[in-house]
């Protein structure tokens, strides 16, 4: 059986609060009622969103989690990680401080206070998700594992219940990938990452994906030596491959090394070492070496939790990536939906809200709403941040014509050239002024990204854009000049003829 306090480590004050909060000791579970109008299937972000939008509305609501209210987002991923990133963004400040005519001493990193602090963050923003909160909004919380019993019936910790409509919202988990050895040597995963308590010398990352990145760099700044893997050529390979490479500049300036395009041999430990065996195909050669490491991180990709769920039974289908769903979300079973990481390829906490807000309206209410109409950003936490939604490049690069893509670098914006952040840009794809992609490089490329999905979600065009009055001097104001350059491109030679008799006149 789950015991919380084995998952969260180590045993401090901290971690004890946020267990009692999330998944508290003793917790008696209510005694299941005759039917519920929803049950969500766990307590991430796409479980809760459900469970409380429904709850709200006056359904009757239960929700199931095995481990910790919250999921990933709250215990093992978003919170935890940009708390550490915060931590780490002082040093690059630091570094950055005799440019700007500040001259500091040499900081000293307490790795222990700042994972402390993380710990304290996180067990502050844990209310919203805990237990107790749930129950006040009359949500049935259980603490167990689930199991569909048949296409409307679970079964938790013993009590079956039944249901009109359920979302399956396991989630997912870290993946290791097939490497040989990689069972014989201690290695950690986001799930296990945050439980550090000491600073390793040197750090291998087998993935280069924005888990990879974001930690690379936080780890090189706390002074890690800091190797990180992948088989492919790029770093961010969903994103464009010239902001890709702006911030692979960056984390190469900062000291992380690159091995990317190259095959991992095993993993095996020599003594107190790790090491990683690698090797890389040359034109006419293979070259094989490898990188010894005091700890190995895996961020090379997410399994979904369904293993315990026994789906079959209900008549859901299943695949690789998750739950099969339809664009509303439905399994095949009618009565089941499912949101989030478990049946989406949009790993994101924004994305299962997003999602779990449709489940809502189509479990309840015989809504129609599509999951692919939904306007979905990510963002990688580097620094600089990288930010990404609609169209990419390659789309623009194989529609043959039908989009084209207005850029404008850092270097023309006046707060990025005072700021010293010229090394990025905003790029904008649009159909013929319509908005319809965005890519932004830039040091808060996270909070400028709202902008541009706001702006594809209603339709908006670069002339909205132009429009728009910015204020100045900040780096958002490169979304307007994207609209200026789109606009002065509107006025063709013909055009510019026409004016001229007009002024002529």
């Amino acid at each position: 059986m789950f015991t919380p306090d084995l998952l969260v480590r180590p045993a401090d004050d901290a971690n004890a609060e946020l267990v009692a909060l999330v998944h508290p000791p003793g917790w008696q579970n209510p005694r299941a009622a005759s039917s519920y109008d929803l049950i969500a299937v766990g307590g991430g972000t796409a479980g809760l969103v459900a469970a409380v939008g429904a709850a709200g509305l006056g359904a009757k609501v239960a929700i199931i989690e095995r481990h910790l209210l919250g999921g990933d987002c709250l215990n093992t991923g978003c919170v935890p990680s940009k708390a550490i990133i915060r931590s780490s963004r002082v040093i690059g400040e630091w570094r950055r401080a005799p440019g700007l005519g500040v001259l500091l001493g040499e900081p000293v990193v307490d790795f222990g206070t700042v994972m402390q602090r993380m710990r304290l963050r996180r067990r502050g923003i844990a209310k919203h998700d805990s237990a107790k909160r749930l129950a006040s909004l009359g949500i049935d919380v259980f603490f167990g594992s689930a199991r569909f019993v048949d296409r409307r019936t679970l079964n938790v910790d013993g009590q079956q219940l039944r249901f009109g409509r359920a979302v399956i919202a396991s989630g997912g988990r870290a993946a290791a990938p097939p490497i040989p050895g990689l069972d014989t040597v201690p290695f950690l995963t986001n799930e296990t990452l945050f439980s550090l308590t000491e600073l390793p010398s040197r750090l291998a990352i087998i993935g280069a994906g924005p888990i990879g990145c974001e930690m690379a760099q936080t780890f090189a700044r706390f002074g890690s030596e800091v190797t990180v893997f992948d088989q492919g050529l790029q770093i961010l390979a969903r994103d464009a491959a010239d902001a890709a490479q702006v911030v692979r500049h960056q984390l190469e300036a900062e000291g992380v090394r690159f091995e990317l395009g190259v095959k991992i041999e095993r993993v095996g430990q020599t003594g107190e070492d790790i090491r990683v065996y690698y090797f890389r195909n040359g034109r006419n050669t293979v070259t094989a070496t490898n990188v010894a490491a005091d700890a190995l991180l895996i961020a090379a990709g997410r399994a979904p939790n369904i293993e315990d769920l026994d789906c079959p039974a209900a008549g859901i289908a299943t695949d690789r990536q998750g739950v099969v769903v339809n664009d509303r979300l439905q399994t095949t079973n009618r009565r089941v939906f499912a949101s989030g990481d478990v049946c989406s390829r949009f790993k994101f906490t924004h994305a299962a809200d997003a999602m779990s807000r449709i489940v809502i309206q189509n479990a309840l209410f015989f809504g129609r709403r599509k999951a692919s109409a939904l306007v979905i950003p990510w963002v990688t936490y580097t620094d600089p941040e990288l930010a990404q939604v609609g169209i990419t490049d390659a789309d623009v690069a194989s529609s043959g014509g039908r989009y084209a893509t207005v850029t404008v670098p850092l270097s023309d914006v006046d707060r990025a050239v005072v700021d010293d952040d010229t090394e990025g840009f905003v790029r904008v794809h649009h159909e013929r002024g319509r908005v319809r992609g965005c890519t932004i490089v830039a040091p808060h490329a996270g909070e400028m990204i709202g902008e541009a999905v706001y702006v594809i979600t209603h339709g908006g065009t670069l002339a909205d854009l132009s429009a728009t009055i910015h204020p100045y001097p900040t780096v958002a104001e490169a979304l307007r000049k994207a609209g200026d350059a789109y606009r002065r491109q509107a006025l063709t030679p013909f055009v510019r003829r026409l004016l001229t008799y007009y002024f002529a006149w």
